[in-house]
């Protein structure tokens, strides 16, 4: 029996140590650091690449602790009573009725709100949208309550024109989010147009929805602030999927937003001091591949990536906008002015990446596969030259060569993959990897000779087998850096 006793006495001591629900939740959290909780796990856009983007650009700051929730409908009053802000990245069914008052309740109280881009077609009168789990055929009641929150929402008629480069300005310099940024800045997103508008709110930024697009001609609110109670919203239209997001204006504003709308102030220096990303230009189209080619390009540090098609993807001078070019596309002419464009690009130092069927492009160009590739796929016969051979579902054992930026921490890669044999490469090239199967060239990847652009040529990259290799995908991070000079 004293044994007993002394066992339920230990056990009373334990339960005793035990914070009752809501006491001491604070000790969880990081002392003097900004509580935000980001809804998540429902939105027609990806969710699972942008959520731990947005989580990663208020990590980075070193002032904010971050937790997700990805099933929002269950929580409470007694969940966001630690938190001073809620960040909804949540684009789904209504949340129920305890969960919704729960919210309204948190923000009339004197807390934040942030909205993120389709955050804001949430709880409308349209048709529910959502990952494949959820239908788009339920239309619900309107969460009124939501729509005095954010301010603005998706409409019938509420469009956009097709993504692309624009300008955010800021409308308010003297706002909190805006002070002591630059007066604008350029992104490359979706610009929501005819949204409905809270006449509540506050302007902080706009950007002009070009006609020749498809917009409707004029500027419009992309950054806005609402009152609702005590507490504080602030609202972004955009941040459409992680490349948006890594557009070092979008951090800034996004990070000061969340500050302001927890805090109802911005301290100095909410972003630290980084290098801006590198920006990457994937083009692709004339060549049908796996969609794991794109997984390369996901939540790489220090990189934004844009996909383009060919040959709209060199329809304009690209050199401000981009820092590297990496080719997956296959076309075997390119019209003049692309050719212009395209020359420009890397006589003008910038770097550029080659992979795989890419190595086939534009065949008739000399100087492009001779000096600036240093190799030519012979896509026909030509005199001296038979076609170059191919084959599919081929074993590659591929063995880096020598000592380069571009192989550090590449090790011997063994995958599945399309095999070439029979190319023309540069004797001046520099090779970095080589293959010992009879379907294939000894050299599988180099370094080209061309002296004003830093270029690299990867030929394995033909499906999954090679796209999620880690040694592969390493390899590609590496020559994107190097080809930026970041390596």
């Amino acid at each position: 029996m004293k044994s007993n006793n002394l066992r339920f006495a230990s056990l009373l001591g334990l339960l005793a140590a035990v914070p009752l629900a809501g006491q001491s939740t604070l000790a969880l959290f990081h002392p003097g650091q900004i509580r935000v909780l980001i809804l998540s796990g429902r939105n027609n856009h990806d969710w699972r690449t942008t959520t731990p983007a947005l989580k990663k650009v208020l990590i980075d700051t070193g002032r904010f602790d971050v937790r997700v929730e990805e099933e929002p409908a269950g929580i409470t009053a007694g969940t966001l009573a630690a938190y001073q802000v809620i960040v909804s990245d949540y684009n789904g069914p209504r949340l129920g009725a305890a969960t919704e008052k729960a919210i309204a309740d948190f923000v009339h109280s004197g807390k934040g709100l942030v909205v993120v881009h389709a955050a804001d077609y949430a709880f409308g009168d349209l048709p529910v949208l959502g990952d494949h789990h959820v239908s788009t055929s339920i239309v619900e009641a309107p969460w009124k309550e939501w729509f005095e929150m954010t301010g603005g929402a998706w409409v019938r008629g509420t469009s956009h024109a097709p993504r692309g480069y624009f300008n955010v300005v800021f409308a308010d310099r003297n706002h909190p989010v805006a002070r002591d940024l630059p007066a604008e800045f350029e992104t490359n997103d979706e610009l929501y147009h005819k949204l409905k508008l809270s006449p509540e709110i506050h302007v902080v930024a706009t950007a002009f929805d070009d006609a020749s697009r498809g917009g409707v001609g004029k500027d419009i609110p992309v950054m806005w602030t609402v009152k609702y109670g005590s507490g504080r919203t602030f609202h972004t239209t955009l941040g459409h999927d992680v490349s948006a997001i890594q557009i070092p204006g979008f951090e800034q504003s996004f990070a000061r937003g969340v500050e302001w709308a927890a805090t109802g102030g911005v301290a100095p220096a909410v972003i630290r001091e980084t290098k801006p990303p590198l920006r990457v230009l994937v083009v692709t189209g004339g060549h049908s591949h796996a969609p794991s080619f794109y997984t390369m390009f996901d939540q790489r540090e220090g990189i934004r990536t844009v996909v383009e098609p060919h040959p709209t993807a060199f329809r304009n001078d690209f050199r401000r906008s981009t820092d590297v070019l990496v080719l997956y596309d296959l076309s075997e002419e390119i019209g003049e002015p692309q050719r212009q464009h395209l020359r420009e690009f890397v006589e003008s130092g910038k770097g550029l990446v080659v992979l795989h069927h890419a190595i086939a492009d534009y065949n008739s160009w000399e100087w492009w596969w001779k000096e600036v590739v240093g190799a030519k796929y012979f896509l026909h016969d030509e005199p001296g030259h038979p076609r170059t051979k191919w084959k599919e579902g081929i074993d590659l054992r591929i063995r880096p060569s020598g000592k380069h930026p571009v192989l550090e921490g590449v090790s011997t890669m063994l995958f599945d993959d399309e095999a070439y044999k029979g190319k023309w490469i540069s004797d001046t090239s520099t090779p970095i990897l080589t293959c010992d199967s009879p379907y294939s060239d000894k050299v599988v990847g180099w370094i080209s000779a061309y002296s004003k652009s830093r270029v690299v040529v990867i030929t394995p990259g033909h499906g999954p087998g090679s796209h999620r290799d880690p040694m592969y995908r390493k390899l590609v991070y590496n020559a994107m850096l190097w080809a930026g000079g970041r390596k």
